[in-house]
């Protein structure tokens, strides 16, 4: 169940603990951070890997709730890949609805994601100064974020699964390079 990974500890002034975990040239990061809401605090998970996306292809997914059915009255975009119980369970949004339907056409990559009780799964692009990271303009970064901590290995593993298969797929498209992006996160 190892991927190899190497744990760095937080402390004060280095932030929470991570850890890091290559795939080919790309670097998968785990770890976890709080927001302050101003009375109480939020921990979240996350996993990030950077990495060089040619053509700007974006997309997030995450499980449909309670309030899906009016977004999309209104008028939110719901990208179908094809498979009746996944579209059904999840909201799909990206710049290029042809590119998300062969993403997603990935049988494993479905059953990864499907595989998560909560998920929200994307491409974020460079936030410029305020997130603390200035990527390169063609580098993007796959990010999943979830509210709490998970602790499951498994679960964990799984999310790990999903990166490694989401970035080969990516470059089987043309959306991503195998080139390490040179980023520190």
């Amino acid at each position: 169940m190892a991927v190899g990974g190497s744990f760095t500890e937080g402390g004060f002034w280095n932030g929470s603990e991570r850890v890091d975990a290559a795939h080919g040239q790309w670097m998968v990061t785990l770890d976890r951070y709080v927001v302050s809401t101003g009375k109480s605090y939020i921990t979240y998970t996350r996993m990030r890997a950077p990495y060089v996306n040619p053509d700007g292809f974006q997309f997030t997914i995450y499980r449909k709730g309670i309030f899906s059915d009016l977004g999309k009255w209104m008028g939110m975009q719901d990208v179908s890949v094809g498979d009746a119980q996944f579209d059904e369970d999840f909201i799909i949004k990206g710049n290029d609805e042809a590119k998300i339907r062969r993403l997603f056409s990935d049988a494993k990559l479905r059953e990864l994601i499907s595989a998560q009780p909560e998920i929200h799964f994307c491409v974020k692009d460079d936030e410029g100064f305020w997130s603390g990271r200035n990527f390169p303009s063609n580098v993007d970064e796959l990010y999943f974020q979830v509210t709490g901590v998970i602790k499951d290995m498994d679960r964990l593993k799984g999310l790990y699964d999903l990166f490694s298969e989401t970035l080969d797929e990516l470059c089987r498209m043309g959306s991503a390079y195998e080139d390490n992006p040179r980023v520190t996160l």
